[in-house]
């Protein structure tokens, strides 16, 4: 028998998930989101809200994978150099700006977190409506949301 490292989420744990995540323009997504962490059920709000900005970071970095692959498969060269750009900036300036901001600025964490919904439509739209990154965007877009009205419950 292998031992589990699991916690189970007590009713009170999800409390505060819950009701935060009721907040969001998606409270199926950020409930999904923050269940799956195991730093979540311990976490305040601002925590809940870094919890979405690692979401966002590891979303970023896939993105730039299927980018790569898609340069290397000979795919639209101008608009996926663009999107590389725009996510190399979430993962270079606004990851690590709003992880900074969350506790100490939490507007300029909000700010920071919108862009990367920003950089995900600028992507998308440098396709003219043919993008081969339409649900990357789409799910960094939804993502970016949720973080956002998270860090505004800290305003």
């Amino acid at each position: 028998m292998s031992a589990c490292h699991c916690r189970v989420l007590q009713p009170n744990d999800l409390k505060l998930i819950e009701e935060t995540c009721k907040r969001t323009p998606n409270p199926n997504l950020c409930l999904q989101l923050l269940k799956a962490d195991p730093r979540a059920p311990s976490a305040d709000i601002a925590g809940l809200a870094l919890i979405l900005v690692d979401v966002i970071k590891a979303k970023a970095t896939e993105a730039e994978k299927t980018i790569k692959q898609l340069l290397k498969q000979g795919g639209n060269k101008k608009a996926l150099s663009e999107c590389a750009d725009d996510y190399d900036g979430i993962l270079m300036l606004d990851v690590p700006t709003a992880t900074r901001a969350v506790r100490g600025d939490p507007k300029f964490a909000e700010n920071t977190v919108s862009d990367c919904a920003v950089e995900a439509d600028s992507c998308e739209n440098g396709f003219h409506g043919k993008s081969p990154l339409t649900h990357v965007n789409n799910g960094m877009r939804d993502v970016a949301n949720v973080a956002r009205a998270i860090i505004r419950n800290l305003l």
